[in-house]
């Protein structure tokens, strides 16, 4: 195990409107205010996004297996930024609601907001972390420096 102290700096809320992208606004957000490490939190609503929900087997490197909300659903939240290279890398995991079913997953591709969306967003000041490619996964995962 490795790991750093840091503090909180900027806290920003940000709301969604229906049809936003997700995953292309937080990573806006993180490069216009220069978030280098952060944590954030989402709530509300998604109509599209593709998750993983998990590796088929435990080998690595992992065979992901893939869901598709295609529907509204009703989320909860919480991700990492982290840069790779020069771009914000966003890590994200939520719970995804829809009537009596539950998906659980790393949000990855074709988020789109339902109706609204609230994001609390934490800049971490003092942490050195970069998001790195891992050989053996093949993903760029947490690398504290």
């Amino acid at each position: 195990m490795n790991y750093q102290t840091g503090r909180p700096g900027k806290m920003i809320v940000a709301k969604f409107d229906d049809h936003d992208d997700v995953l292309a606004n937080l990573n806006d957000i993180a490069r216009k205010e220069d978030i280098r490490a952060g944590v954030f939190y989402l709530i509300g609503g998604m109509r599209e996004g593709k998750i993983v929900v998990g590796p088929e087997t435990d080998d690595l490197p992992p065979k992901p297996v893939w869901k598709e909300l295609g529907e509204s659903h009703e989320i909860i939240g919480l991700g990492t930024i982290f840069w790779h290279k020069n771009e914000p890398k966003i890590h994200f995991h939520a719970a995804f609601g829809k009537k009596d079913m539950v998906k659980v997953g790393c949000l990855r591709e074709n988020s789109e907001t339902f109706l609204v969306l609230e994001a609390i967003i934490i800049e971490i000041e003092g942490i050195k972390g970069i998001r790195e490619i891992d050989p053996a996964v093949g993903m760029p995962l947490l690398k504290l420096i």
